[in-house]
Formats: C-alpha cells, structure tokens, sequence
C-alpha cells in the first residue's frame, strides 16, 4: 500500500485542469506531463510498448499469459475538474483516521463532516488522504490512475497479490508478486479531459481492439456503476443591443436582462438536480458570461431516458419563445450539443462486463452495489462507441471540491479487484 500512495501522492502533484473554453486536446499542458511520467513508468515496469500519442493519450498492453483469452482494457483519466483549483496540491496523509471531523490544515473555514460524506464513518481507522483546504484532491481520476498502475506492476512482477491467491514465486528482482496469475492481453488506457466531456474524443478503439473495457472512475468501493444518465449540453446565446445607458430610452435591449428573465422561468421544482433524486432527470444551468450585447448561458439536460432529452430541449425552445414575445429585437439561439448517452443498451450486448465484475468484487470479500449514476463517465461514451464499459470504485469522496479526499485501503482493494477481473476473462 505505500507504493500505491506514493504513486498516488506524486501523480495529485501534478497540475492537469482540463480546460472547457477550448478545442485543444488535451486542453492544459499539465495532462501531457503526467502522461509522460506514466509512459516511463510504464516502460521501467518492462512494457516496451508503452507511449503517449499526439493526442497526449496513452497507451500500453500488459501480455497474455493465457492463449486466446480475449482482451480486455482499463481506462481511467488524467485531468481533473476545472470546478476547483488544482495547482499547488498539497496532499495530507490521515493514518489511522479516528473517526473525526477532519479540518483542512491550509484553510480551516473548510472541513470535511463525517455526517455530510456517506459511508464515510466506515472507514474509520483507515488510511485518508485529504487536500490542504486550498485545492481539490484530484483523486478524481488520478486514484484511478494510481490503481491501474499498482495492478500493471503487480501483473508485471510486483508485490501485491489478489484475495485467497497464493503469491508467485520469487522474480528476478527478488519480490514475490502475482506476474504468473492467469490473464488474457490487458489494454491500459489514460485519456485527457473527461471532465470537460471530450475524454474519448481521441481514442481510436481499433487500436484499443478489446471485447470491453472498464473505467476507474467510481466512489465507494464495492459499487459498480452499470446506468448512466444521457446528456446533451445546451448553449443558449441571448443577443441584445447596446447603446450609451443615456440614450437607451425605446432602444437598448439588455441581454444580461434578458438571461435572468430565462433563467427564472426554467422549472426548478421539478427539474433542477437540486430538487430531483434517483431517477429523475433535470436541466442545470451551470455557466452565466456576456454582457449587455450577448450573453451565453450553458445549461445541462440529464436523462436516464435518452428520449427524454428531446423533452428537455423543447422547454428551452418554448422559454426562449416566450422571452422574444416580450422583447422582439431580440435574437435567443438555442443550441443542443450531443455528450453520451446511458451505457446500459451497450452492457446488456455484453453481460460478462458486468458479470465478471461483480464476481471480482466478490471474490474480495465484498457484496456488489450495482448503481445508475446521475452523472457519466467516459464508459458511457465508450459504450455508445462499440465498447461496453462500466465503472469500476476506486476510493474517491467529494471530488471536484476542496473537501474531496480518497481512502487507501479502499484504493487497495480495487487493486485485487482489477487482478481477480484479470483471472476471469482468461477462464475457458
């Protein structure tokens, strides 16, 4: 465990914000260093294979030790949200966790309360890795990361061993290790800005070539994410006219007025995500910019029912209507972007995704918690492409926020679990 929190530690360090208001892939510099370091890790764990594409993307295959076993692949992203600053991130180590509310060193306005993060009281007595208090964490994805690593050197001749496994015998550098456990050909994947939807933009699937794969992406550990909700983004830009304040009698038309006006006619009762739960789909105005001559709201339509989004554009047609009926010199374009879509439809075309990994959770000691997450991971994109994907726990509470911490032995354990999922695909 303290090689995955030492690779946990330096890969947090590493600033990767993606970045929304740009076409660039990756979006910030910070995601093609990590992905360096990663590709010489990589290589240093024996991977001659190993290396980052133009897109920043990498990529590597740990080899089969069973013949004509199918392929399989592990994804897990390099950015992190651009909610919450991540430069300067200082990660503080709580061993041995007491149970506490735990007050961030760097800003103690910010503390992480037991009673607000579910679960988290479990995991009393545990190893927690927090922030400082003045950035996000990161483990958003870079857990994901860190375990992904931790099992390719497990698999390649290091340390660790899955539940009830005997170890290997010794390698050639001395340590026992699990290089001898039964696996088809394992596909590792880091991608860029998933945080800003475009985290499979790149990625070719004819290179990655595999029956499934599977993102470390997830919260509490045991839970494995098999629904997403579809998404479609919506940016509505409002055009006004602008004239010096004194001479706008009969003239002017304010967009800023205008966006307000638009915003407090979107249903919040019933379909905000603040008024909304489990299945429940909603419209989310997240970004507000402009002035009095153009303003541009983004707005998000969530659905576990993909048809359901068409419902979702129409009231902001029918708002925009309404607004222009009011002020006719006005100009509202809505604009409806396509993000992804529920992964079910693609899991159900390929049940042993989702079989085998319910039975690795069990093979741990633990009962599987299948969850339809309001929200998506790039499985559901993947899914959408060809690639059934569902979403595997790594550890991680309260991303995208300055409270977001990651738990160690729950980020262990997703380590066995990726090498009991290994042992399964390689069975007859």
């Amino acid at each position: 465990m303290e090689t995955l929190l030492d690779r946990f530690c330096r890969y947090v360090k590493v600033e990767t914000t993606a970045v929304e208001q740009t076409d660039k892939y990756p979006s910030s510099p910070g995601q093609l260093e990590l992905g360096r370091m990663l590709t010489a890790e990589l290589r240093e764990l024996g991977l001659a294979d190993a290396a980052q594409d133009e897109n920043g993307i990498v990529m590597t295959t740990i080899p089969a030790t069973v013949p004509k076993a199918p392929t399989i692949a592990w994804f897990a992203h390099m950015d992190t949200s651009p909610e919450f600053t991540a430069k300067g991130v200082k990660p503080v180590i709580h061993r041995n966790w007491d149970g506490k509310d735990i007050t961030l060193p760097g800003d103690p306005s910010r503390i992480i309360r037991v009673a607000d993060v579910k679960g988290m009281a479990d995991l009393t007595g545990k190893t927690l890795i927090t922030t400082d208090g003045t950035t996000l964490l990161g483990a958003d994805d870079k857990a994901g990361v860190a375990v992904i690593m931790t099992a390719v050197a497990a698999l390649m001749g290091g340390q660790a061993s899955p539940a009830g496994q005997q170890a290997s015998p010794l390698t050639k550098g001395g340590q026992r290790g699990v290089a001898a456990l039964p696996h088809g050909p394992i596909r590792i994947v880091f991608t860029c800005d998933e945080e800003v939807g475009r985290g499979v933009d790149k990625v070719d699937l004819k290179k990655v070539n595999a029956v499934c794969g599977y993102t470390l992406d997830g919260e509490n550990i045991g839970e494995l994410d098999n629904e997403t909700f579809s998404a479609d983004l919506a940016v509505v830009t409002i055009t006004g006219k602008n004239i010096h304040p004194g001479l706008a009698t009969g003239k002017m038309i304010n967009a800023i007025r205008l966006a307000g006006q638009f915003i407090s006619r979107l249903p919040w009762r019933t379909r905000a995500p603040e008024t909304t739960s489990e299945r429940e789909g909603f419209l989310h105005p997240y970004v507000l910019e402009g002035g009095v001559h153009e303003c541009k709201l983004r707005i998000i339509l969530r659905s576990f029912i993909t048809a359901e989004l068409a419902d979702h554009a129409k009231v902001l047609r029918t708002i925009a209507d309404s607004v222009l009926v009011e002020h006719p010199g006005a100009k509202i374009d809505v604009e409806i972007k396509k993000q992804y879509r529920n992964m079910k439809e693609a899991l159900d075309k390929e049940p042993r995704a989702v079989e085998y990994a319910a039975e690795a959770i069990r093979r741990v000691g633990l009962t599987p918690k299948f969850q339809s997450i309001r929200g998506g991971t790039d499985g559901s994109r993947l899914s959408e492409m060809g690639l059934p994907t569902p979403n595997l726990a790594v550890g991680m509470h309260n991303f995208h926020s300055p409270l977001e911490f990651a738990c160690l032995e729950e980020m262990e354990t997703s380590v066995r679990i990726l090498l009991e999922l290994a042992q399964l695909w390689a069975q007859p």
